[in-house]
């Protein structure tokens, strides 16, 4: 928030003083022509402006698409290389050599050095490996390097993916220790509706939470029909970078140096950010996936909300297939997701004994029973 006690502008997102780390995303849309060539006069623009920021004192994180887009115009393979996901790990494995070239010699252009990190879903969901690219993030940072991260498509499946560079960004700056994301698409923010569609819609300036009424404004398809994301995935990257402690800003960047048009007044959503959380909380706020799902009842949702834990008498159903140490979501009684954390038991047992009083979970199990399915300590409410 901003000292006023009013949500930020994107202006504001911009400014280093308020801002010291920020990371930008770049879509497929704005970097790849249709042709499937880079479009260089543009991201020399922008380039130019991250220089500025730099100079200003700014650390600069890039997550970058346009992988598959490039490395499928040089294979002349079909539908921007996402015919198959065989097509997509060969043109990003081609692509990404051209991508990281490319950033590598603009920013080089302004004495920048770049840094190229290549990251799976694994290594950000895996807690050791997460407080490893962690590490590598923050000290190129503070050497003064640019780090370029895109997902390594080449080894991605559908299964175990981001998919989309928005939910990246926003888990990047959660490991960057970043305060601020801007998404830079080819629209200029949420809007009320989709303005292809409604004339009417107008843009939503500042979101403070991310409910229900604003999912319902998201249209899931990409406006290019290049990139994998859409205002629903934008939307899921504003709830982990918020969560998080991060600002978010999504904003148009179809023309030249985009930064610089945000700071001085350029239209764009703002998501404001939360209580940033420490540690294993802050990894849990960020986390894409889960083994499993608790449900539980209205008096047992209302005492997490005051900070307890999580009581076996509170659950009511019970799914998915984990162990003790697993990360499981817990879900209101209308299907909500209201906290994450890591369980105390595993599913088997713990279909057992939901419903049950403390005391009475020995006799069911045979042994002492666990405080809590979920304790306060690990669990983090969403």
């Amino acid at each position: 928030m901003t000292p006023q006690g009013l949500p930020p502008s994107p202006a504001t997102l911009l400014s280093p003083a308020a801002c010291p780390v920020l990371v930008v995303k770049v879509g497929s849309a704005l970097l790849v022509a249709p042709d499937g060539t880079v479009r260089r006069e543009w991201l020399a623009s922008l380039v130019a402006d991250l220089a500025v920021r730099i100079e200003g004192g700014q650390r600069i994180v890039i997550v970058s698409s346009g992988a598959i887009a490039l490395g499928a115009r040089r294979l002349g393979l079909p539908k921007g290389g996402r015919a198959s996901l065989e097509d997509a790990q060969a043109s990003a494995a081609t692509g990404q050599i051209a991508l990281s070239q490319c950033w590598a010699e603009l920013l080089g252009n302004h004495s920048i050095t770049a840094a190229q990190m290549l990251v799976t879903l694994d290594d950000l969901e895996d807690r050791r490996r997460f407080l490893n690219a962690s590490a590598t993030l923050r000290r190129l940072i503070a050497l003064g390097a640019v780090p370029v991260i895109n997902e390594n498509d080449s080894v991605a499946t559908e299964e175990i993916r981001f998919g989309d560079n928005d939910r990246l960004a926003a888990r990047i700056a959660q490991a960057a220790g970043a305060a601020g994301v801007v998404l830079l698409s080819d629209v200029d923010g949420l809007f009320t509706a989709n303005p292809k569609n409604n004339p009417e819609a107008k843009l939503v300036e500042s979101v403070a939470r991310i409910d229900a009424r604003v999912r319902a404004m998201a249209d899931g398809g990409s406006a290019s029909g290049m990139g994998s994301g859409g205002m629903l995935s934008k939307l899921e990257a504003a709830r982990i970078a918020t969560s998080a402690g991060a600002h978010l800003a999504i904003a148009n960047g179809t023309l030249a140096n985009p930064l610089a048009r945000l700071a001085e007044g350029g239209r764009g959503t703002v998501f404001t950010a939360g209580p940033q959380g420490k540690g294993r909380k802050l990894w849990l706020a960020g986390r894409m996936t889960a083994r499993g799902r608790i449900t539980v009842d209205a008096g047992a949702e209302a005492a997490l909300g005051k900070g307890s834990s999580l009581l076996a008498a509170g659950a009511i159903a019970v799914d998915g297939k984990f162990v003790r140490g697993d990360v499981v979501e817990i879900l209101s009684a209308t299907g909500e997701t209201i906290a994450r954390g890591l369980t105390e038991y595993d599913a088997a047992d713990m279909a057992r004994i939901m419903g049950l009083r403390t005391d009475a979970i020995a006799d069911v199990l045979g042994h002492a029973p666990r405080s809590s399915l979920v304790h306060r300590d690990q669990m983090v409410l969403l």
